[in-house]
């Protein structure tokens, strides 16, 4: 017997199908919610931020001043404390600071309120403190 293995056109095709029916209801979920979608990138943005800021501090012993901000996860600070071991490629894949998924910048505070080291927030969608649904304050301590 000289049987040849592998894959028929029409079993492809039906593979093909199956993940474009798939395809089609997540992007009909993810349409219906454009709110709950920009929250989970907020939520995932926000986390990356925070990794980024702990790294920072774990290599140059403080975080960044207020002055200096989130952008200095992106390229090494001028305004003092300059660090002397700055990574070439900084903290982010990216090396540009990341927008809320609403398109404003996040807010860093540092020191953060009720005893925080830091904290990031994103006002949501209206960008303003405090609000409901897709304009509630995203804040780090609350990850």
């Amino acid at each position: 017997m000289n049987m040849k293995s592998g894959f028929t056109l029409v079993e492809l095709l039906v593979v093909v199908l199956i993940i474009a029916i798939l395809a089609t209801y997540v992007g009909i979920n993810v349409a219906r919610e454009p709110g709950k979608a920009r929250k989970t990138a907020a939520v995932a943005q926000v986390k990356t931020l925070k990794s980024a800021l702990e790294m920072y501090r774990m290599e140059q012993g403080k975080l960044p001043s207020q002055e200096q901000g989130l952008k200095a996860l992106c390229e090494k600070p001028t305004l003092p404390p300059v660090p002397e071991t700055y990574p070439p490629d900084g903290y982010l894949q990216s090396r540009k600071l990341p927008l809320d998924p609403w398109g404003k910048e996040y807010v860093y505070l540092v020191p953060g309120p009720q005893g925080l080291s830091f904290e990031i927030i994103s006002y949501g969608a209206d960008g303003q403190e405090g609000g409901e649904g897709n304009d509630a304050d995203l804040l780090s301590s609350e990850l």
